[in-house]
């Protein structure tokens, strides 16, 4: 498993997002060997989402889902995901997923699915910012911004990721300016995906968790890489509004419009290319200066 993550990213997350069925209900996922201390939340938000969406039919896609992180997860161990089928309505489907890892819940989701309907029709177009083709990636920008880039922020740009970044404000890695709390990055998988839209929101909630926490600290001058900077991810919302291809360009812009008493909150905006809103993320998270 860890091997082929490094070689090829994208086989090695849909590889992690097949879980084991175990019962009914019951599933079983795995990560990825690459010498992490802990789970990456995205993933169990991913994973947890695929066991929810085994229990529904195809034609009801997910809407939404609700979910906290409770724990720290041992990426050397299995991730049991136990589904507990809530309402199965007319038009919704509404599901809880607990994520389970040496017998404590790490991880609770609620997740709700809708029929297809038709309704009215709005939504904020696309930020006015540079193309992807304009942009350099984040490995890139990571290698070149010297001294000032941390040695954790440079690990974590240059593993090999199966999602691409390309960072628009990308002053904030070359100088700690305190900025105002938005920051846009172009996402896309590193090449193409099956057909299966429950694939392309799964990889969409596995990279919703990448940079979105990261915001809190902009007006800071600040990055959760930071040695003196304790972070993570408390709970996560997201919403899928418009079908889309997670291995086409998508726009995730986010802001942070408060910060308190440790905890920032942030949230983001996935736009396709052609500038359709396609899903919305909120999330809130831990942001403490260690002591010691």
């Amino acid at each position: 498993m860890s091997e082929s993550f490094r070689s090829d990213p994208v086989d090695g997350l849909l590889s992690i997002l097949d879980l084991e069925r175990l019962e009914t209900d019951l599933f079983r996922g795995i990560s990825p060997r690459i010498g992490w201390p802990r789970v990456f939340g995205g993933q169990v938000v991913a994973q947890a989402l695929v066991a929810a969406s085994r229990t529904v039919e195809a034609a009801r896609p997910p809407h939404s889902l609700h979910a906290y992180f409770l724990l720290g997860g041992d990426p050397a161990i299995p991730i049991v995901y136990e589904v507990e089928r809530i309402r199965d309505g007319g038009s919704f489907t509404t599901r809880r997923v607990k994520a389970i890892q040496k017998g404590r819940a790490i991880f609770a989701m609620s997740v709700s699915f809708h029929v297809a309907e038709e309704g009215v029709d709005h939504a904020d177009t696309l930020p006015d910012v540079p193309r992807p083709e304009a942009l350099a990636d984040a490995r890139t920008i990571a290698r070149e911004g010297g001294s000032i880039v941390p040695e954790p922020m440079l690990a974590y740009f240059t593993q090999a990721w199966p999602i691409e970044l390309r960072p628009v404000e990308t002053e904030r890695y070359r100088d700690r300016t305190p900025r105002p709390a938005r920051y846009h990055v172009w996402m896309r998988a590193t090449k193409p995906l099956p057909e299966d839209p429950a694939v392309h929101r799964a990889v969409l909630a596995y990279a919703s968790d990448m940079t979105l926490l990261d915001s809190t600290l902009i007006p800071h001058g600040r990055t959760v890489f930071d040695a003196d900077i304790q972070s993570a991810s408390l709970d996560h919302a997201l919403w899928f509004h418009r079908p889309f291809r997670a291995d086409s360009w998508l726009l995730y812009a986010q802001d942070s419009p408060s910060a308190s008493g440790a905890l920032g909150f942030a949230r983001g905006t996935f736009h396709d290319e052609e500038g359709r809103l396609v899903a919305s993320v909120a999330q809130e998270g831990l942001i403490r200066h260690r002591r010691g």
